[in-house]
């Protein structure tokens, strides 16, 4: 089995709703392309045992679904709180203060120590989402820090704080995130997205890691603290990918700029041939019902028109009542939103760069495909880099990366329109095309008659040296 409906992927976060390897495979069915492992949630047992599932799944059905951990990062939460609910009413004080305590409407322990340090009179403090909004008022800069209510509401235990105003000073890497991520990296991941990043040189840690554990994951830096926008070109350069992480970002910066911002984040991160995925409420109302919303419907397919590589269920499917029901719908919305809108772009290479060549290849790849109303682009790639290119593109024609690298095949699944298949070595490049041609008729991807577009190295050992297009009827 191989997924061949839509060119953006789906990413379903995996939990309780959603773990089992019965529930799995319906969502593989269904157009899952890359499963998220959220490590803010549940043991390194309960993780093991997924990804267990999955490649045994991978193995089973021919597939390719990708393993994406995402570190929770430095997120600050409040403590327990009396009975688990505690009523802030307008106007009233209230205090936060870092020694653990349980929660009453007058003192709430907040686990972000260096929070009194950091934060400064007049800075907004928002609970659960943004649904709780209290302003500070005075701070001891040590354990306590006073704030007014100025929306209030039921509070229950361990809700997320948001501090639009302040610069925090915890590490983007916290000790959680590099046990997290050494378990992940241990055990095969793909890709792993560092949280709540404000810097390209919150990367370098990580990147590090990956490389001391000399391991390939690649990395997804998640855009949710409004000091990344200052720097997204760098953190875009440094990462392998970008997620729009809609839930804190629409917090920390105010909501009415969200939807720009997730078009320039689309339109940066294509331009310049990273991944890009969008996340968070895409089909909210989906935890409790069998439907999404015609609003998340439009949500969805706004997301495709934009040329996002990938769109994230998260609580939807791990933790809603209908988890398959909610890839279905998601794949749905995409199938229909790619029969009628086409998202084809051009980036011009760079001269004097040391990519110029090769991405002068991949452009006339797609020119070429579009011009001869070609079937599939077909590439044989070893990094990644001219699939990712090629992809970044949107060419019409689909997209089949071939690759010796078997660490590869899964990584693709993130990527706009690639389809991934590993071959054993072939001395030459004409033996290399007619292999693959071969695997595509027997997949029935092309069919006798059809144009295809092959893009490679010749000398055939050559690597990262595109420079072969070659334009053929099967």
């Amino acid at each position: 089995m191989r997924h061949t409906r839509s060119q953006t992927k789906v990413i379903a976060t995996i939990g309780p709703a959603s773990s089992s390897k019965e529930v799995l495979e319906k969502l593989f069915h269904e157009g899952v392309d890359v499963c998220r492992l959220n490590f803010s949630h549940g043991t390194h047992a309960d993780h093991l045992q997924v990804i267990k599932n999955i490649l045994e799944l991978n193995k089973e059905l021919k597939t390719n679904v990708a393993l994406l951990a995402d570190l929770q990062g430095p997120k600050i939460r409040i403590g327990d709180v009396e009975n688990n609910k505690v009523d802030l009413v307008e106007g009233a004080e209230v205090n936060f203060v870092t020694e653990k305590c349980i929660g009453t409407a007058e003192r709430l322990y907040i686990s972000y120590q260096e929070f009194p340090g950091d934060v400064k009179v007049g800075d907004f403090i928002l609970v659960d989402d943004g649904k709780l909004k209290l302003q500070v008022i005075s701070t001891n800069r040590k354990d306590k820090v006073t704030a007014k209510v100025i929306y209030g509401g039921v509070l229950s235990s361990k809700k997320g704080v948001n501090l639009p105003n302040t610069k925090v000073s915890i590490p983007s890497l916290t000790e959680k995130d590099i046990e997290d991520a050494i378990f992940a990296l241990d055990n095969g991941v793909d890709w792993i997205a560092l949280s709540f990043v404000r810097s390209a040189g919150d990367l370098i840690a990580l990147k590090d890691l990956i490389k001391q554990r000399k391991k390939n994951a690649s990395i997804i830096a998640k855009i949710e603290k409004p000091e990344a926008l200052s720097d997204i070109d760098n953190i875009i350069d440094m990462s392998n990918g970008i997620m729009v992480a809609r839930g804190d970002l629409g917090v920390e910066v105010p909501f009415d700029q969200v939807p720009l911002i997730q078009k320039d984040l689309v339109a940066r991160c294509i331009a310049k041939a990273k991944p890009v995925i969008i996340a968070t409420q895409m089909l909210e109302s989906m935890i409790i019902s069998f439907r999404p919303t015609r609003a998340e419907a439009n949500d969805v397919a706004n997301a495709v028109f934009d040329g996002a590589d990938a769109l994230m269920l998260s609580a939807e499917t791990s933790a809603g009542k209908y988890p398959v029901e909610s890839v279905n719908a998601m794949q749905r919305i995409i199938d229909w939103s790619e029969k009628g809108f086409h998202n084809n772009r051009e980036t011009l290479p760079v001269p004097n760069t040391r990519t110029f060549l090769p991405d002068s290849i991949c452009l006339n790849s797609c020119r070429l495909a579009s011009q001869t109303a070609a079937k599939a682009i077909v590439t044989f790639t070893n990094s990644g880099y001219t699939a990712y290119k090629i992809s970044s593109f949107r060419p019409q024609a689909s997209i089949f990366a071939f690759s010796r690298n078997p660490a590869l095949l899964r990584k693709l699944s993130l990527v706009w329109g690639v389809r991934a298949f590993y071959f054993e070595n072939h001395e030459n490049i004409d033996d290399a095309i007619t292999h693959s041609i071969e695997v595509l008729k027997d997949e029935s991807y092309i069919k006798d008659n059809d144009v295809v577009v092959h893009s490679g190295s010749t000398p055939f050992e050559e690597r990262g040296q595109t420079n072969m297009i070659k334009v053929s009827y099967v």
